[in-house]
């Protein structure tokens, strides 16, 4: 949950309005992707700076992928960099931009306390030790800087994304249906690509870790009014949908 003492800045603001909104973009991800992740990044954009002011801060986006989001932070004031570990992506609007590099999340090659901004959008999942990349994160981030991670939860309505909603029967067995349906594998093959992060998981790595004071947990997509099920075990696993995880480096 937000921090009594979190600062609320810029435009943002979690209503039903903007859940409504963002999952009808959802629904576009696949058929029209320039709208979904256009939607995506400048609700993202204007989310992170509800917690930092971005005019003039150097932000890493760990898994970046193609410019929407670079576009996205650009506009807000900060020096975008960012990192995938698949050049296809980087190049998903064509050449890849000045400032991208392609390497792991799990081992960032960047130096130690080099960004002011660490974000993370929707990878932690995909990648097998997705606490190792959250380590690197607050690594590379400078004492006082902001870490933003965020991630799809496996328990969530979309959690097996593509094979979604059969993943709540296991993610092999989900990935198995979906390549005799399809007649080839998901793009996000469980196992491989794809792995099952959940909102515990999150909590109890936040609450471990001690270099950097949690400025906010919340359900990214939902409203604000709902905020008060992820206290609630079991049932907050369902309705995140994805988590988000605030942290400042000290």
């Amino acid at each position: 949950m937000l921090r009594p003492e979190t600062p609320v800045r810029g435009p943002w603001r979690p209503t039903l309005r903007r859940s409504v909104r963002l999952f009808r973009a959802f629904g576009h991800e696949q058929s029209d992707p320039a709208l979904f992740y256009t939607a995506l990044a400048e609700d993202s954009a204007a989310q992170l700076a509800h917690f930092v002011d971005l005019r003039g801060a150097t932000l890493l986006d760990v898994g970046g992928g193609p410019g929407y989001f670079r576009d996205a932070f650009a506009a807000a004031g900060a020096t975008y960099y960012s990192l995938d570990a698949d050049a296809g992506e980087l190049a998903g609007l064509g050449e890849i931009a000045p400032g991208t590099v392609v390497g792991s999340g799990m081992n960032l090659p960047f130096a130690d306390d080099s960004v002011d901004v660490c974000y993370s959008s929707n990878v932690l999942e995909h990648v097998p030790d997705p606490w190792r990349m959250a380590e690197e994160m607050v690594r590379v981030t400078r004492p006082g800087g902001t870490v933003f991670l965020s991630w799809t939860v496996w328990y969530g309505p979309w959690g097996g994304h593509e094979t979604a909603p059969w993943h709540f029967l296991g993610g092999s067995r989900a990935r198995r249906r979906y390549a005799r349906k399809h007649g080839h594998e998901p793009k996000n093959r469980y196992g491989e690509s794809l792995f099952a992060v959940t909102v515990r998981d999150g909590l109890r790595w936040v609450e471990a870790q001690r270099d950097a004071e949690v400025v906010a947990t919340l359900p990214r997509y939902n409203p604000r009014w709902s905020w008060w099920l992820l206290r609630v075990p079991v049932v907050r696993e369902l309705v995140t949908w994805n988590l988000v995880l605030v942290l400042r480096k000290r």
